[in-house]
């Protein structure tokens, strides 16, 4: 058995010009590499921009932000986009920094945008915020603290007051 990984040992000496523990791959006496090749690590975003090319879109100038709304209540907000048209492929591409956020969080500025849907969420999220806002009213009430619903009684007369 030893004759065997012996007589294997020079085999690969032989063949690989005596490195015992693999092939040689530099060094003296080995053909010089022309150039190195380069990793494609964006790849998939040349081949995006080359079919974006073959598109025609036309960059559409102006727009400031960008709501996409998602059926479970949140916002895909993006704001400074870039965006690209092709009318007649009926395409559009938005691109830029993007965050998601709730509907509650860009309500003041976003109620025009609503459409049917996000409407009765709100409508469902308010109602749920009242049942929550009452609940702890009336939690307050049964710790023995009064609502103060009363009017102050009058102390001055006022049409005197105004007289003067």
């Amino acid at each position: 058995m030893a004759d065997f990984e012996e007589a294997r040992k020079a085999m690969i000496a032989k063949r690989f010009g005596g490195n015992t523990g693999g092939a040689s791959t530099g060094g003296a006496g080995t053909v010089r590499r022309k150039n190195k090749g380069v990793a494609k690590a964006g790849g998939d975003d040349k081949k995006l921009s080359g079919v974006l090319k073959k598109m025609a879109l036309t960059d559409l100038k102006g727009v400031e932000e960008v709501n996409i709304f998602k059926n479970d209540g949140t916002v895909i907000h993006i704001t400074g986009p870039k965006i690209q048209a092709s009318v007649p492929s009926n395409t559009y591409v938005i691109s830029g920094p993007s965050e998601n956020r709730r509907i509650e969080e860009l309500i003041p500025g976003i109620l025009s945008q609503l459409g049917p849907e996000s409407m009765e969420y709100l409508r469902s999220y308010a109602d749920m915020m009242k049942a929550a806002t009452s609940g702890a009213g009336m939690d307050a009430v049964e710790e023995g603290e009064e609502e103060d619903d009363e009017v102050p009684d009058l102390v001055e007369n006022f049409e005197e007051a105004a007289a003067k």
